[in-house]
């Protein structure tokens, strides 16, 4: 279940855990394609401090014209796998300091 918070946030139960994410970076298309980036999403427990930022590649680049990236259109079981997918790779979503950067496929695993 997700809900909206206001700020841009949304929550999700993940393992009966509750957290909160945003989209933080949408994705950045260029003509090279070492510059092309994917959409970045910050992720935090519900009653935790450390944010990680889940990085999912860039994948195709839209049509022309096609209106941005909305938070909403992200799929809640995306979040649910990439969150689940940060916490096996080692994030400790109850310790302190900096933000993590955890990569993910574009299915969030």
């Amino acid at each position: 279940m997700t809900r909206i918070n206001q700020g841009g946030e949304f929550d999700i139960e993940v393992g009966g855990e509750p957290y909160v994410w945003r989209l933080q970076r949408r994705p950045q298309w260029s003509s090279d394609p070492k510059e092309r980036r994917g959409m970045g999403i910050a992720v935090r427990h519900a009653e935790g401090q450390r944010e990680a930022v889940l990085e999912f590649p860039p994948g195709p680049q839209p049509r022309f014209g096609l209106k941005q990236l909305q938070p909403s259109q992200i799929p809640t079981d995306l979040v649910a796998k990439a969150i689940a997918s940060a916490l096996a790779a080692g994030w400790e979503p109850h310790s302190r300091g900096k933000a993590v950067t955890i990569v993910v496929d574009a299915t969030g695993g």
